[in-house]
């Protein structure tokens, strides 16, 4: 190709991308056709898939993005992003739309930032958990659209306190040393939850997620766990109840990276309220009990935050484009930092990956666990950490590593089986020791048994 073509055959490249962006509100069977665009537009890298289906059937659809998007690679972190969760707050629901076309407009163009972001992640973007609800707040439009009109799903449920309560069973665990993670649901769960929060659950459940965000409007802050307080409290009392996590300084600079990336979320003052740095404690704020980024800490291995982005909870179309431009890099910037803090396999002595170990680090008091093949993803910020893998049946091992501000660090673990003893070596070790009280069982700490993709 000739010189002096190149820029134009570029600039051309710019206009194509700028126009297939529809800066518009999609109601639902738009969304779809959106979604299933940009799938026939970069066929090789994304796929779809849906999760389940709202009250009133419509499916909740997800957008997967990786070099091989249909399988789980060894050592590739999974990510969400979620949207639309209150049907009435609908600019996470456009932003991850345009996000899916900028995505995909931007790995045909050889973007070679989201060319490693695609390659080394695989993303899933769910535009819509509350698609009926975003129905009726979209039948009265921007102008007219009351504070909660559309917000909960067709069954007049708020999904965003509609998860099981994990929280409460949290605090009493820390008081008796119990589990810090992956603790078990209620026995009759199913029958308290919404079929969009059932789907979700068994989705999270399915896939061995590390990061992720839960987008909302009505505020501009970055909002990190806790949510729930001990001390519960509503909003106006206003009074601060700073309830933190064990990994409080990461969902720290997880949230700043999002705040900071942004126009203005960063700058603090915003729809009224101060937050310093844009972000803020969830049970700071306000307690909230049952939401969904608390159970994804307390149940699964993922670190999710929420985002708080507009303070018009559905604006006017003139506005998406600004608001798109003012979340563009902080959507990408945060998928990057799924990529921090240590990863690794967990094998036994055949090299066979070891599902379900559980990888605690010395000073942290949330563990996690390895996925299906035995790869594990632990988010850290940089420092040096003693760091114990362990499963039922092996030896535990330990090592120290050091974590630097780029890439993850790589750390791998081979467990040695536990000598199992002879039936008289137990019955002779049983008679020596009279007091049963006395005895302990050392087994790992509570994992999960669901299946992880």
């Amino acid at each position: 190709m000739a010189r002096w073509l190149r820029p134009l055959v570029g600039a051309l490249l710019l206009l194509e991308g700028a126009a297939a962006l529809s800066f518009l509100h999609h109601r639902y069977e738009e969304m779809v056709q959106a979604l299933f665009r940009v799938q026939s537009q970069c066929p090789y890298i994304t796929r779809i898939y849906s999760i389940g289906r709202s009250v009133e059937g419509r499916h909740l659809y997800v957008l997967v993005f990786s070099d091989y998007p249909g399988t789980h690679e060894p050592l590739e972190p999974e990510f969400k992003y979620v949207g639309n969760m209150h049907g009435n707050e609908v600019l996470g629901r456009e932003l991850l739309l345009q996000l899916s076309e900028f995505l995909c407009e931007e790995y045909r163009r050889g973007n070679e930032r989201i060319t490693r972001l695609i390659h080394d992640t695989r993303i899933h973007i769910m535009p819509s958990m509350n698609p009926d609800g975003y129905e009726v707040a979209a039948k009265q439009g921007p102008d007219s659209n009351g504070y909660l009109t559309g917000r909960n799903n067709a069954n007049g449920v708020d999904l965003n306190r509609n998860f099981p309560d994990l929280n409460t069973f949290m605090y009493y665990n820390r008081e008796i040393s119990g589990p810090n993670h992956h603790i078990p649901l209620p026995d009759n769960w199913k029958s308290q939850v919404e079929p969009e929060t059932l789907a979700v659950i068994q989705w999270i459940s399915s896939y061995n997620f590390v990061l992720s965000a839960n987008l909302h409007g009505g505020a501009v802050v970055a909002n990190y766990p806790y949510d729930k307080s001990q001390d519960q409290r509503f909003r106006s009392y206003r009074r601060t109840v700073n309830t933190p996590t064990p990994d409080d300084k990461l969902f720290q600079k997880l949230a700043k990276t999002y705040s900071y990336a942004h126009s203005w979320m960063h700058l603090g003052w915003n729809c009224g309220d101060y937050f310093a740095d844009g972000i803020t404690n969830g049970a700071s704020w306000y307690s909230l009990s049952k939401g969904m980024q608390d159970f994804n800490y307390l149940y699964t291995n993922c670190f999710e935050i929420t985002l708080e982005l507009s303070c018009n909870k559905f604006p006017p179309e003139e506005d998406l484009e600004r608001q798109w431009m003012a979340n563009r890099e902080a959507l990408v910037a945060f998928i990057e930092e799924v990529h921090q803090g240590i990863k690794g396999i967990v094998s036994d002595e055949n090299n066979n990956g070891i599902a379900g170990a559980v990888i605690s680090v010395q000073g942290i008091s949330h563990d996690i666990t390895s996925g299906d093949m035995g790869d594990y993803f632990r988010l850290l910020l940089p420092g040096t950490y003693n760091v114990t893998a362990s499963a039922e049946g092996y030896q535990p091992q330990t090592v120290t590593t050091t974590v630097g501000p780029a890439a993850p660090s790589l750390v791998h673990f081979q467990l040695k089986q536990d000598v199992v003893r002879k039936p008289s070596e137990r019955k002779a070790s049983a008679t020596r020791t009279n007091n049963k009280a006395l005895q302990k069982k050392v087994v790992p700490r509570a994992t999960r048994r669901g299946t992880q993709r």
